[in-house]
């Protein structure tokens, strides 16, 4: 099986696409090779030093999820990872859009980590997406951008809510909608309620809330508060004191106004109805939807 990398840099790197394409390879997609991690540093690009770019932070967290859940389904690691690294890797948004920092952590840091996580067990290979992928597929992006946009201001239960459906990762994440918090917030309640309980109840409350979003428009149904750029400067900041984040208590986000709770609320009833009328694949049959890589 791939094994952890034996040299970690102090800090992390950007791995550019066309770099990164080198290093995925059959061998390591099969769990079978390791990455060789001297010729990718030659080929990774040295970010600016900040103690919130330390990789031991980030390589010591990813240890705790895989030994964590080591005795359970790798799935389930993704609820307590989320969170987690979205608050040690404090990012602004545009940073979070670059895919050579998620090609150099999942090459360079942790491929370990994809393959335990993503290794498909019927197909015995792991899909080349989550090493070098969009942000809703790529193994860490997503992660992060789960927690990015399923946080209640510093609350982040939410995202450990929606983490917990991997049909809520695979089809809501990739959404434009989702952006929306009080649509974010109240797809997560119909989850927290358990309106919706299944894989395919979750995909079919995401398709149903983006197809009526043409129609629709919930920023003007539901208002939100306007996002407060200041407070996620200042979490950042905090990382950049090297302020450390403990791994068992859920974190704290950045200090944002929650979304207004009557705008929440006022959706969730919405897609509740939303969903009463979507279809449900296997619904009449009474089927479980299946949980998916």
């Amino acid at each position: 099986m791939t094994e952890r990398p034996d040299h970690l840099p102090e800090y992390l790197a950007r791995l550019a696409d066309e770099n990164a394409a080198r290093f995925v390879s059959d061998g390591l997609l099969s769990g079978k090779d390791n990455v060789p991690v001297i010729a990718l540093n030659q080929a990774a690009e040295p970010m600016p030093e900040s103690p919130r770019r330390r990789l031991r932070a980030i390589r010591d967290l990813i240890d705790d999820a895989m030994y964590t859940y080591r005795d359970e389904r790798p799935t389930q690691a993704d609820a307590w990872l989320a969170p987690r690294l979205h608050a040690i890797l404090r990012l602004t948004r545009a940073e979070a859009a670059d895919p050579a920092l998620w090609n150099y952590l999942a090459l360079g840091v942790a491929p370990d980590f994809v393959v335990w996580r993503h290794l498909s067990e019927s197909k015995k290979t792991v899909n080349a997406k989550y090493f070098k992928g969009p942000y809703h597929k790529q193994a860490f992006a997503r992660l992060w951008w789960s927690a990015e946009l399923f946080r209640n201001g510093p609350d982040y239960e939410p995202v450990v809510i929606a983490c917990g459906n991997q049909d809520m990762l695979n089809t809501a994440l990739r959404l434009d909608v989702i952006d929306h918090r009080p649509t974010a917030q109240a797809v997560v309640r119909l989850l927290e309620r358990e309106v919706v309980r299944t894989g395919r109840e979750a995909n079919a409350l995401a398709k149903a809330v983006n197809t009526a979003a043409a129609t629709l428009m919930y920023d003007v149904m539901a208002l939100d508060v306007e996002r407060d750029s200041g407070a996620v400067q200042r979490w950042i900041d905090e990382g950049e004191e090297g302020l450390s984040v403990h791994h068992r208590p859920l974190p704290i986000g950045p200090a944002e106004e929650r979304a207004p709770e009557d705008s929440v609320e006022h959706l969730t009833d919405h897609f509740a109805e939303l969903f009463a009328d979507a279809p449900v694949r296997g619904k009449e049959e009474g089927e479980e939807g299946a949980e998916e890589d």
